[in-house]
């Protein structure tokens, strides 16, 4: 990794809460930013989001003065992306946002090491994420919904963030 993908990957991953145990998720925030974020053809305005994450290789450049060498976007951007649109709809904060949406895919349990069996988790996982194989609620995506009134896996990020964040808390204050 070149010294500047790295100083970005390092500015990525600060803006992550981890729970505050001894354990680190390097090898999870690696592999999560060497995997490619694909926009289904069959969903609109996915590439909104995609938009989303380049506009934090923008802002890393500007404080940088140096622009990241990546092309694709990664899961790892994606994450970081959707958790500053959860802060802006929501009074939670991004880096929290950002674990919540971790923890909604079941990896808060990939600590180091990755072992070979959790990598395989963890790459099934986000296999289903990227390819919309998860559940019709949602369940193993970013966004499960107790009370879908669509097939999440049929419908923009958008509005699957935006109904999430209105079952998690109808009356408005989170």
């Amino acid at each position: 990794m070149k010294r500047v993908d790295y100083q970005y990957f390092a500015w990525l991953t600060s803006q992550i809460r981890t729970p505050p145990r001894r354990r680190t998720y390097n090898e999870l925030f690696d592999r999560l930013h060497s995997i490619e974020f694909v926009v289904m053809p069959s969903i609109q305005h996915d590439e909104n989001r995609v938009a989303d994450a380049l506009y934090l290789r923008q802002e890393f450049a500007e404080g940088e003065n140096f622009t990241p060498s990546l092309v694709a976007v990664s899961v790892l951007e994606i994450i970081v992306a959707l958790s500053r649109r959860l802060e802006f709809l929501t009074s939670w904060a991004a880096d929290a946002w950002a674990w919540k949406l971790i923890k909604n895919l079941h990896l808060h349990s990939m600590y180091d090491p990755l072992t070979h069996h959790k990598a395989d988790i963890l790459d099934q996982t986000i296999e289903r994420l990227i390819w919309r194989t998860y559940e019709e609620n949602g369940q193993g995506g970013f966004f499960p919904l107790k009370e879908p009134e669509e097939d999440q896996r049929q419908i923009e990020i958008w509005y699957q963030m935006n109904a999430y964040v209105i079952e998690m808390n109808p009356l408005g204050g989170m």
